[in-house]
């Protein structure tokens, strides 16, 4: 009987222990359900609160992005910084003239020979004559003209205004000689007149710039002979310098005297000595690439005198220029060494 006490007594222990350690598990159980509900409530509203935002930030425009993303747009920015900045240097460069606004751009042609000089043959209407004899002289024709710009890398060309009557006679006259010479070129936006001359040597170094890449252009006139070795030997000594303008230098009388062949309009900005300052000669001169992209950029707000030598050189006179007087450019000169000559 004392046995079957203690096992009933044994038993009962049993059966509470098992029913405390379900209890624990089951609070247990309670505890881990409740701390994963919360978590779960929290991420969710955490997820809420997030998409909310995102949503905010969509409407106001904005997107969510990565943190790759992210590291681009510094690297954008930081890229766009230098390149704003090197705009800026360039911006400066072109102002000061010695940049063209369009660079060129690498269209995978072959390679050709450098233009040393171009040279521009100031000429207008009722000039035949004086054409045909440099043509016979020392400007090539035809097919030797490429031949000559090829193996010289000098380009010659006239240069011609238009009539203030557009389309008249005279312009028919000039358009028919450029069909059979091919040798002119044709300032559509600049009228032919003695009183537009200073205005057609500028709208001629504007076209040049343009059209060619040289390293010197050259303003000639059409009563002048040019030996062209001679010119090219002298422009060639002068590659190592980045600003010239070379020419047979002068001075002389400002006449304010309104019936004088040689009136200036604006004799008193030329001081009391009524003297010009120094410039090259109207009858040959040079300027570099720089100062030719110079008066391109500039073109709007440089103004000209009444006699076209001096507005070239009053361009040139407050820029650090190296003027360069050159005795064999003295056309009316008797020197055996002159490389130009007036007829």
């Amino acid at each position: 009987m004392r046995s079957r006490g203690s096992q009933s007594r044994l038993s009962g222990h049993s059966s509470f222990g098992s029913r405390v350690s379900a209890l624990m598990l089951a609070m247990l159980a309670a505890m881990a359900t409740i701390y994963v509900a919360g978590r779960l409530w929290q991420d969710a509203e955490s997820r809420a609160y997030l998409m909310e935002q995102l949503e905010r930030k969509t409407t106001e425009g904005q997107s969510a992005i990565s943190v790759d993303d992210t590291l681009k747009i510094i690297d954008c920015r930081q890229q766009h910084k230098k390149l704003s900045s090197l705009q800026m240097q360039l911006s400066a460069a072109r102002q000061e003239g010695f940049v063209p606004k369009q660079l060129p751009r690498n269209d995978r042609k072959q390679p050709t020979k450098k233009t040393l000089a171009v040279i521009g043959i100031m000429t207008t209407f009722g000039r035949k004559k004086n054409r045909n004899a440099i043509r016979k002289a020392w400007m090539p024709t035809d097919s030797a003209m490429k031949k000559f710009a090829d193996q010289k890398g000098i380009t010659v060309r006239f240069v011609i205004g238009k009539s203030a009557n557009r389309g008249d006679s005279l312009d028919k006259e000039i358009e028919t000689e450029n069909g059979q010479t091919d040798d002119f070129i044709i300032l559509d936006n600049q009228v032919e007149a003695p009183e537009e001359k200073a205005k057609k040597i500028k709208s001629f170094f504007i076209y040049a710039v343009d059209k060619w890449d040289a390293e010197f252009y050259v303003k000639a006139n059409d009563d002048v002979y040019v030996n062209v070795d001679a010119l090219g030997g002298v422009l060639t000594s002068h590659l190592d310098k980045p600003r010239v303008y070379i020419g047979c230098m002068k001075s002389g009388e400002v006449f304010s005297d309104p019936t004088h062949q040689w009136h200036e309009p604006d004799w008193w900005k030329f001081g009391d000595g009524r003297s010009y300052f120094r410039h090259a000669s109207s009858d040959v001169y040079v300027i570099s690439k720089a100062l030719a992209q110079f008066i391109s950029i500039n073109r709007h707000i440089l103004r000209t005198y009444a006699h076209d030598d001096v507005t070239a050189g009053a361009w040139f006179i407050g820029l650090d220029v190296m003027h360069i007087d050159e005795s064999t450019f003295c056309c009316n000169s008797s020197s055996a060494g002159a490389l130009c000559a007036a007829v």
